[in-house]
């Protein structure tokens, strides 16, 4: 069950906007969400008292973006423990949610594992659930340290690549405070360079059809005071053709392990761009996004939202009750396709900064090293 409860607007850095925190009233846990649908004109929390309602949450896209959905299953394991639901059944319904992002079914693995564990070794529910949710918290935690990591190590690539400063960077859908335990991914690195007064311009792709980079990234942008420009997906080529771009910042939902990246779909065009004008591309992303058990760009699964997405403007009234009822943009029953993701193969992928690193050139080998580097080092 979701319930919905305003909040006043106030000024706040990023990392303190709580776009999901745990809580404990007295009728019991629940998980409470800022409802990313309804932004920018209001911000609307959700409260989730079961796992259903944080399923339903996800896929409405009231939360989204890799990390925060890792963070986000893994609370969800605690809630149903915590609320003596069936917690299998549960950890099954959040893990198929959103297909592509790998970070939500690992999130949701890492709580059932500490659940199970748990259980196994006393035998107490109790003990089992306070254990998912302290793994779930410690997730919360690194996120956030593997966000500040990013920015350092992405700042000195635009530095390396660009000295000097004056950044024009280009960035597509929404990677920031929204998506992460901490200040984002792709948007961080936009924003270090920001605090050291190296960013001369973000650009802001709109991000069709549900326009994450409008409402989400241009709302985050002005939040900290950026110099940002709104444009439309299919305005990026004329800015390139004009010399207006210095670097492309994405995120990630799926890193495959032959560096096949899977993002919000219109990234793939902007890296085809970026290789023609000779422009970095450049992907920002939590180790854990990278997934060995998918061997390259075809074996990611791209989710397919639905069809009215695409042929109406969706209001965040009409969002709120589950889609369609917005204004209509094409003739009734116009058919639509509208694929969540797609796929960028890594030769038009410059780097992938992680919190371990950066991967420049993307080959198997490198990231395959990556992953064994993280494995081998033990959580903060």
């Amino acid at each position: 069950m979701a319930d919905q409860q305003a909040r006043p607007g106030e000024d706040k850095r990023p990392s303190e906007i709580p776009v999901i925190r745990w809580e404990e009233p007295p009728e019991g846990p629940v998980l409470i969400l800022l409802d990313q649908t309804r932004l920018p004109s209001e911000e609307v929390e959700l409260v989730c008292t079961d796992a259903s309602a944080l399923v339903e949450a996800i896929r409405s896209l009231a939360v989204r973006g890799a990390p925060v959905l890792g963070i986000a299953g893994a609370y969800g394991v605690a809630l149903a423990a915590a609320r003596g639901f069936d917690v299998d059944e549960a950890a099954e319904a959040l893990e198929s949610a959103r297909p592509t992002a790998v970070n939500l079914s690992l999130g949701v693995r890492r709580g059932l594992a500490a659940y199970r564990d748990a259980l196994a070794a006393t035998g107490d529910p109790t003990a089992a659930a306070t254990a998912a949710l302290a793994s779930a918290q410690a997730l919360h935690r690194e996120d956030a340290e593997a966000s500040a990591r990013m920015a350092a190590h992405g700042l000195a690539l635009l530095d390396e690549l660009m000295p000097g400063g004056g950044h024009r960077v280009l960035t597509h859908c929404n990677t920031g405070a929204l998506v992460s335990g901490g200040e984002g991914t792709a948007f961080a690195v936009a924003l270090a360079a920001h605090r050291v007064g190296r960013l001369r311009r973000l650009w802001v792709d709109e991000t069709r059809p549900l326009l994450q980079g409008a409402r989400l990234t241009a709302w985050e942008a002005a939040r900290c005071g950026m110099a940002y420009t709104l444009l439309t997906d299919s305005a990026a080529g004329s800015l390139f053709a004009a010399g207006e771009v210095d670097a492309v910042l994405i995120g990630a939902d799926r890193i495959a392990a032959d560096g096949s990246v899977a993002n919000k779909v219109g990234s793939y065009p902007l890296a085809v761009l970026a290789r023609y004008h000779h422009v970095p591309f450049i992907v920002v992303a939590p180790v854990t996004t990278i997934d060995p058990d998918t061997p390259d760009g075809a074996s990611i699964e791209v989710e397919q939202r639905p069809g009215f997405e695409v042929t109406e403007i969706l209001t965040p009234q009409a969002t709120a009750v589950g889609g369609g009822g917005g204004v209509p943009l094409a003739p009734l029953g116009t058919q639509a396709y509208n694929p969540a993701f797609d796929v960028t193969p890594p030769e038009l992928v410059t780097a992938i900064v992680t919190e371990e690193g950066v991967v420049s050139p993307v080959t198997p080998e490198v990231l395959a090293a990556l992953c064994a580097k993280a494995r081998a080092t033990p959580a903060v």
